[in-house]
């Protein structure tokens, strides 16, 4: 065990650094004097966890930029290229500044635009990871957006929207200025575009980015939550539960298939359940788990969205009874859905 605190931030992204093992390890080995859990699932798997860590929502750069003093990012890419691809885009967005990256898939510690190698070279020695400087290449086009180390055929994601599957290793996406559009190594989802299309304008150059899988290890099941309180709202953009999330919910009213396996996974441990709405074209992007009380319906031959949005408006403001009010959207919509799962207790 390292007695001696670190000066240093750590600041964490993904779950895989958690579900791995990693972060434990890391804070036994360096003892960071501060570790930040960035973005949405990692907060998940470091819930999960219990150890000692604080969340921030936002991308990591946003983060380290906000942050004085030697800071350095951990993380497990699902290889190790893309784990490099991923510390190359977070140091290219924090310019002159540099980046230190413990990179857990290739033990190795990335010293990136003549960031701090003094917290580099030390790191290497409290971790027996190989250090390496490295240099980003050319800023990227605000008209065009790479997306590499993908895996043909996982899903690709702008902003928590699954857009379609990759074809290659790298997937190219341009912009008109209004919307973002597939150039290469993508086989568009449809409904997905919609979606996106949906959300607003999005600029290419800093929006949410990625491909495979949300998080590969299993959901950790919690207690049941309270079954009174208020009923929060997920309409296809998972990853902003958390920033939605407060003591008093009860229950979640997720529309759309990807939506409710997210929503699920990140609601289980915390006893929360959800009423998912699907048509049953879920992208398989994380392991389902729903917490007691939980329901999924099946739309079919009606879309997601249509049943969603009109089950959107019958949401009271106030606080409900969640098995009452599951009950009553059975009841008002039998004929038009198909229970796909029941955890209803009795």
């Amino acid at each position: 065990m390292n007695d001696t605190r670190h000066p240093a931030v750590m600041v964490i992204h993904g779950p895989e650094v958690f579900d791995h093992g990693d972060a434990a390890w890391l804070l036994e080995r360096i003892s960071p004097n501060r570790t930040i859990v960035a973005g949405v699932m990692a907060r998940t798997a470091a819930e999960e966890s219990g150890l000692p860590v604080e969340y921030d929502g936002r991308p990591p750069s946003r983060v380290i930029r906000d942050l004085n003093g030697a800071v350095f990012l951990a993380n497990r890419g699902k290889t190790p290229y893309s784990g490099r691809v991923f510390g190359e885009i977070v140091a290219s967005r924090l310019g002159i500044r540099g980046l230190v990256q413990v990179e857990c898939s290739d033990v190795r510690v990335c010293c990136w635009n003549s960031g701090d190698l003094l917290l580099a070279a030390t790191l290497a020695g409290l971790t027996g990871y190989t250090l390496q400087e490295m240099t980003t290449g050319e800023e990227p086009s605000r008209h065009t957006r790479q997306i590499r180390g993908c895996i043909p055929g996982e899903p690709v994601y702008v902003n928590g929207i699954v857009i379609g599957r990759a074809t290659a290793e790298v997937v190219v996406l341009g912009s008109d200025g209004e919307r973002i559009v597939p150039v290469s190594g993508l086989e568009p989802k449809p409904h997905g575009m919609e979606k996106l299309l949906q959300s607003g304008r999005i600029d290419i150059s800093t929006a949410w980015c990625k491909s495979g899988a949300v998080r590969s290890a299993a959901a950790c099941h919690g207690g049941r939550a309270g079954r009174h309180g208020r009923v929060v709202v997920i309409d296809h953009c998972g990853h902003e539960i958390y920033t939605r999330l407060a003591g008093d919910c009860c229950g979640v009213l997720a529309i759309g298939d990807d939506t409710t396996a997210v929503c699920g996974h990140i609601c289980v441990h915390r006893g929360i359940p959800v009423l998912g709405i699907t048509d049953r074209d879920a992208d398989t992007i994380i392991p389902a788990a729903f917490a007691p009380g939980s329901v999924v319906l099946d739309t079919r031959p009606a879309r997601d969205d249509d049943i969603g949005m009109e089950m959107k408006r019958t949401v009271p403001e106030g606080q409900v009874v969640w098995d009452d009010w599951v009950k009553e959207i059975l009841d008002r919509y039998a004929g038009r859905v198909t229970v796909a799962l029941d955890l209803r207790e009795p």
